[in-house]
């Protein structure tokens, strides 16, 4: 460790502060530029949390843990029973994905469904608020449209493991420093 240390301070003493200066500002480039990206995808799909980690096996075999999923979120389209959605619940700080078992329409419009997990053997009753029976359309996020298998465990790892979090970063955050192209 103390010769990545060395050869770190090195590189930063061999800077000028017109490069180091640069290399902060590339750093902060690429930071920026992915929040946008992040705001411009919460545009265009509706969706406050357009991608989704899936963090339990209630909904194998659709969905394993790890599994990234892409959310849309359009206010016109109508829940359906069989939806696979993403809801918050009162209460909770992390969205649940889980697939929509009834839905019930009335005559003014208001929609109230009920969801529960593909691997569960019971609905999600137990899972919502205290008294709440069923979910409305202002507790979903979004609804998946698509998915990429297992990427997502990284972030399942560095929420598990929070040094190897922070040492990612740092190592992150360093080779955007060190690097001079």
């Amino acid at each position: 460790m103390a010769l990545f240390e060395m050869d770190f301070l090195d590189d930063v003493r061999r800077m000028n502060k017109r490069q180091l200066y640069y290399q902060v500002l590339n750093f902060a480039m690429i930071v920026s530029s992915a929040l946008m990206i992040w705001k411009g995808l919460m545009v265009v799909t509706g969706s406050e949390s357009p991608i989704v980690v899936v963090l339990s096996g209630s909904m194998e075999p659709a969905f394993y843990r790890g599994d990234l999923l892409f959310l849309t979120n359009y206010k016109d389209e109508p829940i359906r029973a069989g939806d696979i959605v993403v809801f918050k619940v009162e209460g909770r700080d992390i969205p649940i994905v889980h697939r929509v078992l009834k839905v019930h329409e009335k005559k003014n419009g208001s929609v109230k469904f009920l969801t529960k997990g593909d691997n569960n053997s019971v609905d999600d009753r137990g899972l919502y608020a205290p008294g709440q029976l069923w979910l409305q359309k202002k507790d979903v996020v979004g609804r998946a449209r698509g998915f990429v298998p297992y990427v997502g465990i990284v972030t399942i790892l560095m929420n598990d493991y929070p040094k190897l979090k922070y040492a990612i970063l740092v190592c992150l955050g360093l080779f955007v420093l060190i690097h001079r192209e």
